[in-house]
């Protein structure tokens, strides 16, 4: 690291610690040269992720449109902000790892409809009903088929009905 003050490029760090946040390292470094201290700070350098709409245009990711989204589906539900801002954390960091530049919307919905499955089945579908746009309301059924076989099992009993019908 080179020295503010003098240029040069011997210096020593004499402290180091996390920030009050935990995102960066502050290091205390001292001059060889001048003697001087200054203070630097070092971070990850996260690369800004780019999103493919469904139109083919691209914009900047924006977590806040995900937790907005996941506001509106879990509307007078018994989900807690913290929750939603888990499961936010959680997608994004999914993409990250993957290490690509670009995702689609398409992709990013999906990874929020699994892990808004996992919390409550009312707003997934409230939230599927928006990103899938159900063209009609047997579109929007077979969904909530999808949903129920998954809950229930939908193991055929002996009549020949599926498990879970009224009726058996």
């Amino acid at each position: 690291m080179r020295c503010p003050f003098c240029r040069n490029d011997d210096t020593k760090v004499t402290d180091s610690r996390a920030t009050d946040d935990g995102k960066a390292i502050r290091r205390r470094r001292e001059c060889q040269h001048c003697g001087k201290r200054f203070t630097t700070y070092e971070m990850v350098e996260e690369v800004q992720l780019i999103v493919i709409k469904r139109d083919g245009s691209r914009e900047l990711f924006d977590r806040n449109k995900i937790l907005n989204g996941l506001l509106r589906a879990c509307n007078k539900r018994n989900v807690t902000r913290q929750q939603l801002e888990d499961i936010v954390i959680h997608v994004e960091r999914n993409i990250r790892n993957t290490l690509v530049q670009e995702v689609t919307s398409e992709k990013i919905g999906e990874m929020v409809l699994a892990e808004l499955l996992t919390v409550d089945e009312v707003a997934y579908v409230r939230f599927a009903s928006v990103y899938r746009q159900f063209a009609d309301l047997g579109s929007f059924m077979e969904e909530l088929q999808r949903l129920m076989g998954r809950k229930y099992g939908n193991v055929t009993g002996r009549n020949g009905r599926e498990r879970g019908d009224r009726n058996d």
